[in-house]
């Protein structure tokens, strides 16, 4: 994991696309062979985790305006993709139960590869894929339970039962979901303390995917919905020490997980290999191949068919101005990754099934495929499809910043008398404001190119000073005059101040 996350970056190849390779070398040394990925670590701790700081992370106004669009992806796409995937798998030997169960496994596309693989897109686009590769999951288990009912169990579900298993992960899971965000954010405004609110953020995701899957409804949905809602709630719900520490602990284990994901899967394809009888190995080589490039085309021409049924139904302004190139189809067929889920929902398949290591391997294959594949080919396709630059996170970063600041200046005189503050205090911080309003004017207009030098030199020569003051500090604690504790706590106060003047950097 280490290794890939330092290595790609200097071979300019995805992170995940070196562990992922990693993972399959390692594969080779006898001891770690008996590594194995159990599908209920993934479905119970490292799903709700990923998923809930997905959805935490991605815009709702954004989910509301392509609502659309991404419920029929989650939901139509991915029962299409399955059996169009299990037509393949009968056409080339697998029974009808094993073909859909491996159908079911692919047709989701993974929140966790394509938060990884897919970050040359445009906002909009990467706004619509994550938000699908957050639903889409619930319909693939719905439809891989189903399937395993029928092919272990004999189970002959009719309409009514199918339809009230779908009603039930969605309506259930979006009830819990609720619930879960609602008391979430009570519990959360009430706890002050940055550890112990952070700890409560860590406990929700996992408490609303195991109420959900108790009652047999989606955890997925529960997960998402959850974590939606707290992020609508969670700017009032804490306090800023908490909402540092939690962008902080969130970005490491999620890094952690996603690259122990893809190691795991690198290891988990050399036992698929190894699980199959020699002779069978073509074959399923040749049915993996078809089912990756099935996947790609069945995504590709259902979008293409809904796109053009919803252009003839629908002429308003609103829907009109919406739209985007067919070349954009293109890229999103590209950019369905397969991940950590599909193997996942292939593990879990029962010992008893026949067929059940061809599932993996084939699974197992499609995901490699994806990632190895298209992850190097995604990025061409981007550039061929001539996408118009999108500054609207940068557009609406400055005009936040700017109303922020003229809040602000609005604000100080009343502050000031209200706390009986000097008059030569509140001149002084008024004539900042001013400052760097003016800055910021200045910036946005490509005016006054010596203001933005002058605040830039002013930013350079702050951070100067704050590493003499680091390093003042540290030489103190080596001569024996300050302890380790000062240190940190010095420490502390210098790298906030740091990160204050460092911020833009930082979000570029």
């Amino acid at each position: 994991m280490l290794l890939g996350a330092w290595l790609g970056p200097r071979i300019k190849v995805p992170a995940p696309l070196v562990q992922l390779a990693l993972g399959l070398c390692v594969g080779f040394i006898p001891p770690v062979r008996e590594i194995h990925l159990p599908s209920e670590a993934v479905l119970v701790l490292f799903l709700p985790a990923l998923l809930f700081w997905e959805s935490l992370t991605t815009s709702l106004r954004e989910i509301r305006r392509d609502l659309r669009g991404i419920l029929i992806l989650s939901t139509l796409l991915v029962v299409a993709s399955a059996f169009g995937v299990a037509g393949i798998g009968v056409a080339l030997g697998l029974g009808w139960g094993a073909a859909l169960i491996l159908g079911a496994a692919l047709a989701p596309t993974d929140a966790t590869a394509v938060g990884a693989m897919a970050r040359s897109l445009p906002h909009r686009n990467m706004t619509i894929l994550r938000a699908e590769s957050l639903v889409n999951d619930g319909t693939a288990l719905v439809v891989y339970s189903i399937a395993v009912g029928a092919a272990v169990g004999h189970i002959a579900y009719t309409g009514w039962q199918i339809t009230g298993l779908v009603a039930l992960a969605y309506v259930g899971g979006g009830v819990i979901g609720v619930a879960a965000g609602w008391l979430g954010t009570l519990i959360l405004r009430r706890l002050a303390d940055p550890i112990v609110n952070n700890t409560a953020l860590l406990v929700i995701p996992f408490v609303a995917f195991l109420a959900a899957e108790l009652i047999h409804a989606s955890g997925v949905i529960a997960v998402v919905i959850a974590g939606l809602i707290l992020s609508q709630t969670g700017p009032r719900a804490s306090t800023p020490q908490s909402r540092q520490q939690t962008f902080a602990f969130w970005s490491l284990v999620s890094s952690i997980l996603n690259g122990a994901l893809f190691v795991l899967i690198g290891i988990e394809a050399q036992s698929a290999v190894r699980a199959v009888p020699n002779p069978e190995i073509p074959a399923l080589i040749a049915l993996t191949v078809l089912a990756w490039v099935a996947i790609i085309v069945i995504r590709f021409v259902f979008q293409m068919v809904t796109v053009t049924l919803i252009r003839l139904l629908d002429r308003r302004p609103s829907q009109r101005a919406r739209r985007m190139s067919h070349r954009a189809r293109v890229v999103s067929a590209m950019a369905g990754f397969r991940g950590a889920i599909s193997l996942a929902v292939a593990l879990a398949v029962p010992a008893t099934l026949s067929g059940r290591a061809e599932i993996i391997f084939v699974a197992a294959g499609v995901v490699i495929l994806t990632l190895a594949v298209q992850g190097v080919l995604l990025p061409p396709v981007v550039r061929w499809a001539g996408f118009a630059p999108d500054t609207t996170l940068d557009d609406e970063l400055a005009a936040a910043q700017h109303a922020a600041a003229d809040e602000a200046l609005l604000a100080i005189p009343q502050l000031a008398a209200q706390l009986n503050v000097p008059d030569e205090v509140r001149d002084h911080l008024l004539e900042e404001y001013r400052e760097h309003l003016d800055v910021m004017n200045a910036s946005a207009h490509g005016e006054d190119q010596a203001l933005a030098a002058r605040e830039q030199d002013d930013t350079a020569l702050r951070l100067a000073l704050l590493e003499r003051k680091r390093d003042a500090m540290i030489r103190l604690r080596d001569d024996g005059q300050i302890d380790d504790t000062t240190l940190r706590i010095m420490q502390t106060r210098l790298d906030r101040e740091a990160l204050r003047l460092s911020q833009p950097e930082l979000l570029e």
